[in-house]
Order: structure tokens, then sequence, then C-alpha cells
């Protein structure tokens, strides 16, 4: 895994289109893969995933604090795209297609401890979930028992998604506490 992780690290594949600084946090003994979009503007300057407004929602989600969260031999942080997009009218640009295919499945054979995956917004579900998605980001988080044992399907955790949090108050009610129930499950077992 170590040789894999550095070569991810001194990867420029997308370098014609961006300033290349993969970021990842992830070990062979990861029980929890947290899949999500692209490194924002702040984790690319830091290299520490979900060091957000973010983050500290997620981290909230799952009921966690920051050591248990950057301890790989719990929590493992792929992105679908290793490195900052640039930034787009309405925010982030989407991650580059390149990684996931590129690094994911290398990422992944290495692992035999996983016990979730846990996959955070549209792009982690398309490419993931494929055929079995819903409709809208909406109906497959509300349908995440469909996904489970194997994958945990959860919205974006940004500040800009409180809107959809105020519409959608079921993800608080019914989503959540299964997602921290699996969670402090696996991590009591760890």
């Amino acid at each position: 895994m170590n040789k894999l992780l550095t070569e991810i690290k001194q990867c420029t594949v997308c370098r014609d289109f961006l300033q290349p600084n993969p970021v990842l946090s992830i070990s062979n003994k990861s029980k929890i893969i947290i899949i999500g979009q692209a490194p924002g503007r702040i984790v690319h300057e830091t290299g520490i995933p979900w060091n957000d407004k973010s983050g500290d929602n997620l981290r909230k989600w799952l009921a966690v604090d920051r050591d248990s969260f950057y301890n790989t031999a719990i929590f493992g942080i792929m992105p679908m795209g290793f490195c900052f997009p640039g930034t787009g009218k309405s925010g982030d640009l989407p991650p580059r297609a390149e990684c996931a295919p590129l690094w994911h499945s290398r990422i992944l054979k290495q692992i035999k401890t996983v016990q979730l995956i846990i996959l955070i917004g549209q792009y982690a579900q398309n490419y993931y979930l494929g055929n079995q998605i819903k409709t809208t980001l909406t109906d497959t988080v509300k349908s995440f028992t469909d996904y489970l044992p194997d994958y945990f399907v959860l919205p974006h955790p940004s500040p800009r998604n409180n809107i959809w949090m105020a519409k959608n108050k079921w993800f608080e009610n019914d989503v959540l506490p299964e997602l921290k129930k699996q969670v402090a499950e696996i991590i009591r077992h760890s």
C-alpha cells in the first residue's frame, strides 16, 4: 500500500488542466471508506482531507472527533478526484474523471478490512451504483437502505446544502441515526 500511495502522491495525470496535489488518507487497515467528490481549495492548500466546514459537518453526521476521523485504521478517505478541480460559476468544478478509474480499484484491492463504503454526493454514487441509482440524489439518499450493507449514500455535507437539509427533515431523523449507529458499531469492534 505504501508504494501505491507514493505513486498516487506523485501523480501528474491532470497537470495539463490543474495544479496536481493529490489528497487522500487511507491505509490497508481502513474499515470505513469515505468516497467524496474532490478536495476544495482549503483542503488543496492544507493537504488534509475534509479540513473545512464540509468536513466539520461530516464529522457531526458520523458522530466522530477529528482524531478518530483521521485514524486510517478506522477511516480511509479517497475522493473521486484527488486534486482540487478549480472553481466554476456556482462552486467547485466537478472532480476530474481520470482519478477514480486509475486508482480506486487498485486501492480497494489492497484493503481486506473494509466493512462500509460511504458514497458522498452524486459523482461517487453514479460511479459506484451505476444503474441502481435513483432519478435524483434526494431519492437515492431516501432509499439508503437499498444499498446497505455495502454502501451508505449521503448528500454532500457542504453548508451550501443547508436548504436541502431544511426541506428534507427525514434525513436528520431517519438516515443520520442509522449512519451513526453503523459507524459506532464498526469503531467499537476496531
